[in-house]
Order: C-alpha cells, then structure tokens, then sequence
C-alpha cells in the first residue's frame, strides 16, 4: 500500500501526501537495519526496500537482506476494522518519488510484453495482517504521489480484517482461484485478489493480473504500470514476517498472445538458444544459454519450450522453473534478468528420462522463436 490508504482522514491524507523526502541508505551490503519512519535501502542494484511506516508513531524496524526483508520490531496497533499502520515493502518502479534503479517503469500498459514476478513469504502465528502484493497504475506516467488505481494481491491474512469495499464475484488467475473484491478507500480505486488459503511462494505474471482489471473496466491499455511492490500490512505485530526473496521484471514488446506480424528472417526473434546436454542410464544435465542477437537489451526475459516425452526435471539453477515435464517455461532471477545486445545468459536444470534421449525442438524468448546454435 501507499502512506494513505483505507478509511482515513482528509486531514491524514493530506499529511500523508506532502511527505516527499525519504531516508535513504547506500546499497545493502551485509545486512541493514532500518528503523527510521520512511527509511529505505536498495538490493541487488535493481530493487528498493522500504520501511513505510506510515500509520502510527510507534517504532518498526526492519532488517534488509540481499533478496528482501524481515520485520524485526512492529510496535504499533490499528484497528481491525479501519487501516494498518504500515506497509514495509520490496518495490521495482517508483514509490512517490523513490524510484528502483534502472527502472524501465511507468510503462504504458499497451507497451507491455511480459510482466513476470517471483515472491516467497515466510508467516508468523499470533498477529494481524496481510501479505499484500500491490501492482500501481496511474492514467499518467508519473513517478511521484498517489496513483489512481492499486491491484492488490492477498497472499495471505491473518485475524478479523479484510480489503477495501465489497466482494464482487470469484475467478481463476494464474491458475489460481481468487475471491475479488473492488472499492475505493478515498484518494485510488482497489480491486484485491484475495487467495482462499496462504500462499508461501509463487512464480506468476503481473500481466495477467493487470488484464483482468482491464477487462473489468478499471483501466485501460493507456494507462501506465508505475510499480510493482511485495510487502505485509500488518495492524498487529508482525515481528518475523519476511520476503525471503523478491523478483519481477516488465519487458516492453508485444504481449505473446495477440497476433503479430512475423519478423523478415522467417517468424524468429533477435536471439539465440545453446542447448548443450550431458545424459547418462536415466538421468541427465541441460545447460541452456540465451543470447541477444539484436540491437536493444532484453530487461526480463522468460523462456519457453517442451520437453520430450518421458523426460521430467528435479531440480534448476540460475532461473525459475514453471512445469517440470512437458511445456516448461523458465524466468529470468534477480540477478540475470536483463541481457544486454550482443550478451547472453545461462541457466541450467536436471532431470530423468525414459526411452532414447532427445532435446527440445524449439524455444521461445518472451512469446517469439529463437534460432538455435
């Protein structure tokens, strides 16, 4: 969430929203202690963590890692049945004027390819709050203040308190079901996914997520993703609540699923796969390297491809794996997610296999065919 959020004074929102200035620490190197109200730090030279504790005067203290955060002291309390004290959070984009490193956001969501994120939550027992994921889009490209409409996704809440407004009906997201609730809570609209049971982990795309509000009507293609955030709101305690790792990254291109004209060199894209092998008994080791052929970096790539028949993958490195037999598709991590013209990147993963060994025919890169070498 932003400072002002929920059912709160005009008077309160006006304070919240002159606050312009942040508390800013150099890069984390070891771990960081932030303690100051809008305090905020940044890791992996690509992400900003922030304290955000905006409801209350009571100290919260949160210690930054090198792929997210863990709240270590949370003295304040809300109402259950009004707004929480804070939102402590890891952010890709701008946050009033706090605005990540090299971010490519705002971007118009008409400009939007890919829209990809990995969280995981660590929960406590005994007190209130949410694991809140908020995606920001304003109807401008702005960098500062409060955006017109916040996405809300609940990966988790504890005690008597729920999201801004009413229920307006259920769907499937991701795969997942959501109980959707739409409101507004004075200064932005909402519209909250709410998971009907916790949720510790996941790989998803935004996009899909940001579609939806599309098709309800809250938004359209011209408007403008600012930031995407992972963090809790808590309204009572909260001490030991983590984001144990954060990633998201938004490539501009044409969204895989609308119809496009091929590219003069035969329907492929500007890159190159190396799909290098080692396979023995039942078993076996891939090692993949993407290349950028063209002329502009790739920031966020995801890779998709299938798997021969019988061949199922155990474990990966350097990427985040969807599927693990048959259609596969492989995310870029916080470290290696943009790839410069004329780099390359690689990830690997094991597997078994039945029958004769075979590889994959062809790869995609962000919904386009890649070459291979």
């Amino acid at each position: 969430m932003r400072r002002a959020i929920r059912a709160i004074t005009a008077a309160a929102l006006l304070a919240a929203a002159s606050i312009t200035s942040f508390v800013v620490a150099g890069p984390a190197q070891a771990d960081t202690q932030i303690c100051e109200q809008y305090g905020s730090t940044t890791i992996g030279g690509r992400y900003v963590v922030m304290n955000n504790r905006w409801g209350t005067s009571a100290e919260q203290c949160i210690n930054v890692t090198g792929s997210g955060f863990s709240i270590t002291r949370q003295q304040g309390t809300g109402s259950t049945s009004g707004a929480p004290v804070s939102y402590p959070a890891v952010f890709l984009g701008c946050h009033y004027t706090n605005c990540s490193p090299g971010s490519n956001l705002p971007m118009q969501v008409s400009a939007i390819g890919s829209a990809n994120s990995s969280i995981s939550y660590n929960y406590v027992s005994g007190a209130t709050y949410d694991a809140a994921y908020d995606i920001w889009l304003d109807p401008s490209a702005r960098r500062d203040g409060v955006n017109a409409m916040e996405i809300m996704i609940w990966f988790n809440r504890q005690g008597s308190i729920q999201p801004i407004g009413s229920v307006v009906g259920n769907t499937t997201i991701g795969g997942r079901s959501w109980q959707v609730w739409q409101g507004s809570n004075g200064s932005n609209n909402v519209i909250s996914y709410v998971a009907p049971s916790a949720i510790s982990s996941w790989n998803f795309s935004v996009l899909d997520f940001i579609n939806d509000v599309k098709n309800r009507g809250a938004i359209t293609s011209a408007w403008y993703l600012t930031s995407i955030q992972a963090g809790f709101e808590p309204w009572i305690g909260g001490a030991g609540l983590a984001v144990t790792n954060f990633s998201a990254t938004v490539s501009g291109g044409t969204p895989p699923t609308t119809p496009t004209t091929p590219p003069p060199n035969g329907g492929t894209s500007a890159c190159r796969v190396t799909y290098a092998t080692d396979a023995w008994g039942n078993g076996y080791v891939a090692n993949v390297t993407v290349a950028n052929t063209g002329s502009g970096a790739i920031d966020g790539w995801t890779l998709g491809f299938t798997l021969p028949s019988g061949q199922t993958i155990t474990n990966s490195w350097n990427a985040t794996l969807s599927g693990t037999s048959g259609a596969v598709t492989a995310r870029n991590v916080a470290f290696n997610g943009s790839i410069p013209a004329g780099g390359s990147t690689s990830f690997g993963f094991q597997g078994t296999y039945g029958g004769s060994f075979a590889t994959p025919s062809t790869f995609t890169l962000n919904g386009a065919t890649c070459t291979r070498a």
